[in-house]
């Protein structure tokens, strides 16, 4: 089996650093900008500010990554400058219990924040001893931290935590965008709901001057090539170029603001794509996302970053929260499961894992661990399909529908079929450098060389549940669960789309 280690990728292109970003009246705008804090910025900084710009229900289908039909200048132009990374993954395929792990550095099965939406009453689950929130260890090391949500601004953010636990004090200090300038050294996120499905607007495409052509866009083989799915798609895609529009805005914000040389951006997904066999599934299409980190003039910068250089060592989710205490200068909490990948101490990780259990009022339990070319996958409760019943997918997804349609009338292809089956494998696994898009389970085979990946991932894969001490082996009261579906029965009945 392939392990990939160290960093890899060569410096491919150096842009100027506004590149496409600089509009005419952004640069009006830094002109006044740069000469009121001409003072301020005249003592070099002594540490790095650091902005994190989180998309939510995003795969790694940007122009950079090769993805067609999908225009996105300014996160190009941002790995151009910076580094982006090509096996990034979260830990878990949705939010809640994904930002509860990567702002934790914790993964959720450790801390008891894996069940979606779970656990959310005040003082109902503390963290355990020895894990805070990112914010609360940068806070006590001098940093000012803001979750931007001012609408007056024009850079907007969600301002969404979405925690599975319950902490002392508050997580942030602040939720205005001056305070950037007024604060520093400072740590900053952006959230962005505009790729999520309960965040789309209708008529997107209107709002971009390239949108995407339904008939033009790359269908997955496990969906229908229907215009029903293409449609889908392209709205989808249109949503990033919405969100590219929103990214370029911040970008050049903090170039007006003098912040862009002293200031290090990283821009990731906080789970993989809003789509059947996408979000909530621990497959890639569930875990990867895109990541791309820029580093400031003002620092040097770690011998893993330069212009263009791309990255295919593995990263965990959690990686990047140790790796934003390095970069601030704070040593990493001992019980952190997340290790550094930038800087003298790098670590490489062989493996890294991923888990999905109770999805709003979805119950499974699924463990997964990826190398470089394969995925293996335990399914702990083969009976619960990929059609299960769920409100949010029933009345989000109109592939759903159709596939449903088109299964009862037998005209799904076999990869199709699979997410309509009654039940589900007890393991799978994938070549996913000969099977990117994991539609050929290889966990029956009878080649000798892949009984022999699919037997060593299995014993990796129980180390890892019993080192995190997994606390989905312990399943959640039943009606605990049947309170959860009243109130998503009940969320569904007074929902109303966006207009």
């Amino acid at each position: 089996m392939e392990h990939r280690r160290g960093p890899t990728g060569t410096a491919r292109v150096s842009r100027p650093r506004l590149g496409p970003l600089a509009t005419a009246g952004w640069v009006a705008l830094a002109v006044v900008s740069l000469a009121a804090c001409e003072t301020e910025t005249a003592v070099p900084p002594k540490r790095p500010n650091i902005l994190w710009i989180v998309a939510e229900d995003l795969g790694p289908e940007l122009g950079s990554y090769g993805h067609p039909e999908v225009h996105t200048p300014h996160l190009d132009g941002l790995a151009a400058e910076g580094a982006r990374y090509t096996r990034a993954f979260t830990v878990v395929p949705v939010c809640s219990p994904s930002r509860s792990a990567f702002m934790t550095g914790m993964h959720a099965i450790a801390i008891d924040a894996h069940n979606h939406r779970s656990h959310r009453g005040e003082g109902e689950n503390p963290l355990p001893e020895g894990v805070r929130l990112l914010t609360h260890w940068l806070g006590d090391a001098g940093y000012y931290t803001i979750n931007v949500r001012d609408p007056e601004s024009g850079i907007g953010g969600s301002g969404k935590n979405d925690f599975n636990f319950s902490f002392p004090g508050k997580a942030w200090d602040s939720s205005r965008w001056a305070d950037l300038r007024t604060h520093r050294p400072f740590y900053a996120q952006i959230n962005y709901s505009t790729t999520h499905r309960m965040g789309r607007r209708p008529n997107a495409g209107s709002r971009i001057s390239r949108p995407a052509d339904p008939s033009r866009v790359k269908i997955p083989p496990y969906y229908p090539d229907h215009p029903v799915t293409r449609q889908d798609w392209a709205e989808y895609l249109d949503t990033i170029m919405e969100l590219d529009a929103q990214v370029g805005a911040v970008l050049a914000r903090l170039e007006a603001d003098g912040l862009a040389e002293s200031t290090i951006v990283v821009f990731i997904g906080d789970n993989g794509r809003t789509m059947l066999r996408g979000k909530q599934w621990p497959y890639d299409s569930g875990l990867h996302v895109p990541m791309i980190v820029r580093w400031p003039g003002a620092f040097p910068p770690p011998p893993q970053i330069s212009p263009g250089r791309v990255d295919d060592r593995l990263i965990s989710a959690l990686d990047l929260t140790a790796t934003t205490l390095w970069a601030a200068g704070v040593e990493r909490p001992p019980k952190m499961q997340g290790r550094t990948f930038l800087g003298p101490d790098a670590v490489d990780n062989e493996y890294v894992f991923g888990a999905r259990d109770r999805c709003d009022e979805t119950v499974m339990r699924i463990r997964t661990v990826r190398t470089p070319r394969y995925r293996y996958i335990r399914n702990f409760m083969p009976e619960q399909p990929f059609a299960s019943p769920n409100a949010y997918k029933e009345r989000m997804y109109p592939v759903l529908d159709l596939m449903k349609q088109l299964h009862a009338e037998g005209r799904l292809t076999p990869p199709q079929a699979a997410l309509m089956a009654p039940v589900r494998p007890p393991e799978e696994l994938y070549d996913v450098e000969a099977d990117p898009y994991e539609i050929h389970d290889l966990a029956e085979s009878e080649d000798r060389e892949h009984q022999r990946v699919k037997t060593e991932l299995a014993a990796v894969l129980e180390r890892w549940i019993a080192d995190a001490d997994d606390h989905g082996r312990t399943p959640e009261p039943p009606e605990l669960i049947e309170e959860v579906r009243r109130q998503s029965d009940a969320f569904w009945t007074e929902w109303e789309p966006p207009r």
